[in-house]
């Protein structure tokens, strides 16, 4: 068996960049940039008015009681073409562009209009209430970095930007192929020893959130005539995600029919609970990762080797689970020879940071205590017993 760090960056090695693609900026949520995004214009393109009020000198407007003539008016869209003097003023609005000549916005709550000539009621100050331009970017800015995923904000601020296509990494494809003669499908009908293949669809949602591409193949028989012929329906996938079958039980045939094919077997047991028999190889160009058949199983190494080399290949830089600390909230007892991943509920508390509680009950098989759990605790090798309030490792669960 090798330690979980260690077959972590066998992973990560073998996860190579995906390629880049050029895509509409409509279909780039959730994308990872494979190159940064540069401001095709400035914005605010010219000084504009942050408020609807009057456009004027402020020098002509040092005092409360001073009166100006207004020459116009700078809605937005529309500017005003001339040029502001002295004693002159133009009506603006929240968008328009500042009058040449202008320096300073009187909000019209504080003056008093009659006609063509307006009070004021409060002195001007220079420069108030104008947007610059360039406040928020300028042409020839990179303003996205290569890397990141877009959200709707940045979206909404390459569109401001004038941008219409960007270059993203491609998605890596992910085929997800479930072994074993007892796996159906949710709504197939259950023979006496079948059980429904569960993870599949998990595993599925998870490529999604971390950015790939899923493919779910057929449900392969222990067979390793079936196991060959579902595995060649990946073709073409960046990584082959095998479910169950992994080991090397009369019946895990996964490693031996993949082995007929090609395949290169990096590690097949790791140090770890839950997980020890999960298999990484390579099969051609192709990466291969076996998790082992609980679910529970499933998607904690889903969690420790699925996600991060999928956002390896991605080029982004948080490619690890962000680890933390929490307070444990029940006492645990010291740990064996394997590193321990314990389902958990974490909690924010305002004098001490994150509390974390165990759940009571750990079997590998019981996926209503990984979906009610937000957390793992991590336990070292041969970690002492943990008494309450004392600092442990924490992986938060729905990092993305």
């Amino acid at each position: 068996m090798i330690p979980v760090e260690e077959a972590q960056a066998r992973v990560l090695e073998a996860a190579k960049p995906t390629g880049v693609e050029l895509i509409m900026l409509a279909d780039a949520h959730g994308r990872t940039l494979a190159e940064p995004i540069i401001a095709r214009r400035t914005q605010p393109p010219a000084d504009m008015s942050a408020m609807d009020g009057y456009a004027l000198r402020a020098a002509d407007a040092a005092a409360a009681s001073a009166n100006l003539k207004v020459i116009g008016e700078s809605p937005a869209g529309r500017p005003f073409t001339g040029t502001v003097g002295e004693g002159q003023a133009v009506r603006i609005f929240t968008g328009g562009e500042v009058p040449a000549g202008s320096d300073s916005i009187v909000l019209q709550e504080d003056v008093d209009r009659d006609g063509d000539t307006v009070r004021l009621n409060e002195a001007a100050e220079l420069g108030r209430h104008i947007r610059r331009a360039g406040l928020d970017f300028r042409s020839g800015e990179t303003t996205i970095p290569a890397g990141t995923v877009m959200t709707p904000g940045q979206l909404s601020l390459a569109a401001g930007m004038n941008i219409v296509w960007v270059r993203a990494a491609r998605r890596p494809r992910v085929a997800i192929l479930a072994t074993g003669d007892e796996i159906k499908l949710p709504g197939d009908e259950l023979a006496p020893g079948q059980i429904i293949g569960s993870s599949g669809l998990g595993i599925a949602a998870y490529v999604r959130d971390c950015g790939g591409e899923p493919l779910m193949l057929d449900v392969a028989k222990d067979d390793e005539g079936a196991l060959i012929s579902a595995a060649r329906q990946a073709a073409g996938c960046d990584i082959l995600v095998t479910l169950g079958g992994a080991s090397v039980g009369d019946h895990d045939l996964v490693q031996s029919a993949l082995a007929k094919e090609g395949l290169d077997v990096d590690f097949w047991r790791i140090a770890m609970r839950p997980g020890k028999p999960l298999m990484f190889g390579a099969l051609g160009g192709q990466m291969v990762l076996g998790l082992p058949g609980n679910p529970v199983s499933t998607m904690v190494c889903a969690h420790l080797f699925l996600g991060p080399a999928i956002r390896h290949m991605l080029g982004r830089e948080d490619t690890a689970p962000p680890a933390t600390y929490a307070r444990l909230k029940t006492p645990m007892s010291a740990n064996d020879r394997r590193q321990d991943y314990v389902r958990a509920r974490m909690t924010a508390e305002q004098e001490h940071g994150f509390a974390v509680e165990p759940f009571r009950v750990q079997d590998s098989s019981m996926m209503s205590v990984y979906a009610a759990a937000n957390a793992l605790i991590v336990r070292p090798p041969h970690t002492e017993a943990a008494e309450i309030g004392d600092l442990v490792q924490v992986l938060p669960l729905d990092f993305i």
